[in-house]
């Protein structure tokens, strides 16, 4: 062991690095091994083998991959004590191999053939049991280069039922982070990746699930509609598809809160279930699931719920839960479905009553199921994939196939009753395209009943607005009452007109769990467009074109999170789409890192772009005397450059074709020192009341920083000049009316304690940080468009980075629905404010 150390410990000063000088216990269930993830002078992975009493250690610059093509290289190191194989921590700078370093995985590994013999003539066959290594893998020694110092090994993956293409599974990029609190994992050889658990033993975690604590809020899974069955029913679980209101449980010993899709916090509405779940005992964690009342024939009636919940019904709520993200304080959104439901279900075993149940796999044949769910009176089927994991939005993985076309509309007005009816006679109906129009639908006048109508037409009466909420001459005949558009209607149909209204609808209950403002038309996908599988346990990741290569993508940019350049380029991937939106047409500046956060910057206006496809330059004309200006014309162009080391991406406040004329005003609220962020979300309620008393709209979005960003669309012949000096005077309005909220000089001294509204962006070739960009502090944030409603529930102007920002993609860029139609011109605002126009 001593001689085995020698040239470990050599290298080493004890008195300065935490690492352990030697000792360790051979491993009791076999031979250990440990890859550890090390951020040194450049990340790669120390992959380790417990061999006669010491750790045989070679370092792996791109860590191993599940194709049987790849061939990793790996240069074999001195030896480390087995005690190193519980080291995670930073080792020390001016240190041999300073730098940060995590326990990637562990677990035990067999020898196919006598490992001696095998190390000594250089080829070493064995299977790993690990968290994320499993099956049999080699490592192989192949011929030193002269001038090489240590001896070059191939980690290669031998062919068996673990290997996976390159293309479809990265395990380094896919599962990139630390195992140290797991415990060491039994023995996996039996569980290759295609075979379907049966049962989950109880208390046992399945591969996927990490350590973790219960997190405040969770937003759920949602299902994609599709036009029909998929062909491959055996890889998916079906299940009824509930008439009733998704719910989330939040269980935390005797604290259970009841939560609907949008974060609403339910349970004082649904005390009777709160109190069945508490005297059930479930374990701590977050259950998936559905609220229904059943009506005399058994069938969930979603009527009947709104009725149990106005008081006028005594029927009792039922909740069937059909998942965990979270359980026993384990994050399990990474855990196949099908072991979660197993999970789920052996929770529930022996707790289950009238009132909370498992709700369970429907068959496996889902043209026959949807028949049958049909002609009971169910809604329809939902399908899951088995072997998808858990994410917090709209996805594939989860389909529904519905009876009868039914959806959310949004009420606009009514129509009064005909002949001995009471109440109303129909419902105008509408949804709100993509530009954030209400479009007409048509009206609904069946369904209701007597209550129904009565109770209908007081909750209209006391929204009633002179003003049609639909666009001009939408909605046929004159006899209207118009409402504001802030109630929800669910209604089945038979289908759509060709004039985009519904035929035969039949109004099944009013909804208060979804936002007005996110009603839309829903539309079927094909199927064939959701359903080829990704490979078994592939997280869902976003892919980079085939012909697109990224360079030195394991180059760490931000330490604290230990993400990637790879990280980067594939987050711009997942929003390339929505932040074109906000790119196009407009000059930008891009914030190059190579040397990642907190490195050298460079900000970029021009350069060359022939090798940067997707972005263009600007005519010359726009800024003469200067290098031609930046644009990026397509998502490639945003991935060209963040293969470029940009991080950030600012855009002007003109387009390209009428540059003269700014098109927006922006007002970025930087906080000063010993601002609370409380304090910048009054600021902005402030602001935006401002601005609407000025008649100006105005959209919100975070900065990725500290601060918030109100952007005001413009139009008109304004120049520069003229809409940055009214950006000016709104902001010392602001700041002498509040002087002790808002600083209106910029230095640091004149703003402690206070916020600074950042006029300076509206001056010509001034730019903003771009929705969906990326910020290059620690964390990477993101600026995230937000709703004005959603201002006082968010916590941080940086709660959304690249680490997270999957959680907000089901939202998208849905808070700025009317941001293209809002803009307005600025003279009358101008006169209210004593401004005169040049």
């Amino acid at each position: 062991m001593a001689d085995a150390l020698k040239l470990y410990k050599a290298k080493r000063n004890f008195s300065i690095t935490s690492e352990p000088a030697e000792g360790g216990k051979p491993c009791e269930n076999g031979l250990s091994f440990v890859i550890q993830k090390h951020w040194a002078t450049r990340l790669h992975y120390d992959f380790r083998l417990e061999l006669d009493g010491s750790m045989k250690s070679w370092a792996v610059p791109k860590g191993p991959s599940y194709d049987t093509r790849d061939k990793r290289m790996a240069v074999h190191v001195e030896d480390h004590p087995i005690s190193y194989n519980e080291f995670e921590g930073t080792i020390p700078e001016k240190q041999y191999g300073a730098g940060k370093v995590i326990i990637w995985d562990k677990g035990t590994w067999d020898p196919l053939e006598d490992p001696r013999k095998g190390f000594e003539k250089g080829s070493l066959k064995f299977e790993m049991h690990g968290h994320k290594m499993h099956g049999k893998w080699a490592l192989v020694r192949i011929k030193n280069r002269s001038g090489e110092r240590q001896e070059p090994w191939l980690l290669i993956k031998e062919k068996d039922d673990f290997a996976r293409p390159v293309e479809e599974f990265s395990v380094v990029d896919e599962m990139p982070d630390s195992v140290k609190a797991l415990p060491l994992p039994a023995d996996a050889a039996k569980q290759a990746k295609k075979a379907a658990p049966a049962k989950a033993k109880r208390g046992a975690m399945p591969e996927g699930a990490l350590k973790a604590d219960l997190p405040d809020e969770l937003a759920p899974e949602l299902a994609t509609l599709v036009d029909r069955p998929p062909s491959s029913p055996a890889d998916w679980v079906f299940e009824v598809k509930f008439d009733g209101y998704r719910m989330l449980a939040r269980v935390e010993g005797k604290s259970v809160r009841l939560i609907t899709r949008n974060g609403n916090d339910w349970t004082s509405k649904l005390l009777p279930l709160q109190k069945e779940l508490v005297r059930m005992k479930l374990a701590d964690g977050w259950f998936d699931g559905e609220i229904v009342v059943n009506d005399e024939q058994g069938r969930p009636n979603f009527g009947m719920l709104q009725l149990a919940f106005d008081g006028s019904n005594t029927a009792p709520i039922q909740y069937f839960i059909f998942d965990a993200p979270y359980l026993k304080g384990y994050d399990l959104r990474n855990v196949r479905l099908e072991e979660r439901r197993a999970l789920v279900e052996a929770e529930l075993a022996g707790r289950e009553s009238a009132s909370v149940k498992f709700s369970a796999e429907f068959g496996d044949d889902p043209v026959q199921l949807l028949d049958a769910a049909c002609k009971f009176g169910l809604e329809g089927v939902i399908g899951k994939r088995r072997d998808s994991r858990y994410v917090t939005r709209r996805s594939p993985d989860w389909i529904k196939l519905k009876c009868q076309q039914r959806q959310e509309f949004v009420i606009g007005g009514y129509t009064d009753p005909q002949g001995s009816r009471l109440g109303i006679g129909s419902l105008l109906l509408g949804y709100h395209d993509k530009d954030g129009v209400l479009q007409y639908a048509g009206n609904v006048g069946s369904g209701f009943d007597s209550a129904t109508l009565l109770d209908l037409l007081k909750k209209l009466q006391a929204i009633e607005t002179d003003e049609s909420p639909f666009p001009p001459k939408a909605v046929p005949g004159r006899k209207h009452h118009w409402v504001k558009p802030k109630l929800i209607a669910e209604v089945s149909f038979s289908e759509w007109t060709n004039t985009g209204s519904v035929r035969h609808p039949v109004f099944q209950g009013l909804r208060s769990d979804k936002p007005p403002k996110r009603i839309t038309r829903e539309e079927a996908k094909h199927v064939e467009d959701v359903e080829p599988a990704r490979p078994q346990g592939a997280a869902p990741v976003a892919r980079l074109p085939a012909t697109m290569k990224v360079t030195h993508g394991e180059r760490v940019i931000d330490p604290s999170t230990g993400l990637t350049k790879l990280d980067m380029v594939r987050y711009y991937a997942l929003v390339g789409e929505l932040m074109l939106e906000h790119l196009k047409g407009r000059p930008l500046a891009l914030v190059r890192a190579p040397a990642g956060v907190g490195g050298e910057l460079f900000f970029q206006k021009h350069t060359d772009v022939r090798k940067l496809p997707g972005v263009v330059h600007m005519p010359e004309e726009l800024d003469p005397g200067d290098p031609p200006m930046l644009g990026i014309v397509s998502v490639e162009g945003i991935l060209s450059a963040a293969q470029w080391n940009v991080i950030e991406f600012h855009t002007q406040n003109a387009v390209r074709k009428s540059y003269e004329t700014p098109d927006r005003m922006v007002f970025d609220l930087d906080p000063g020192e010993g601002v609370q962020w409380k304090t910048m979300q009054e600021a902005a309620q402030l602001m935006h009341a401002f601005l609407d008393e000025l008649g100006l709209p105005n959209f919100l979005k975070t900065s990725g920083g500290k601060g918030l960003h109100v952007m005001v669309p413009v139009k008109g012949k304004l120049g520069w000049d003229e809409v940055k000096a009214f950006s000016q005077a709104i902001v010392h309005h602001l700041a002498s009316t509040l002087p002790d909220r808002f600083a209106f000089k910029s230095g640091a001294k004149n703003r402690v304690g206070k916020i600074f509204i950042d006029y300076l962006r509206n001056g010509r070739g001034a730019t903003t940080a771009c929705a969906w960009s990326a910020r290059t502090r620690p964390g990477l944030g993101i600026s995230v468009p937000l709703e004005w409603d959603e201002l006082m529930q968010v916590k941080a102007g940086d709660q959304w980075n690249v680490g997270n920002a999957h959680t907000r993609l089901d939202k998208g860029n849905e808070p700025w629905a009317g941001y293209a139609k809002a803009a307005k011109t600025l003279s009358a605002a101008m006169k209210v404010l004593g401004v005169p126009a040049k």
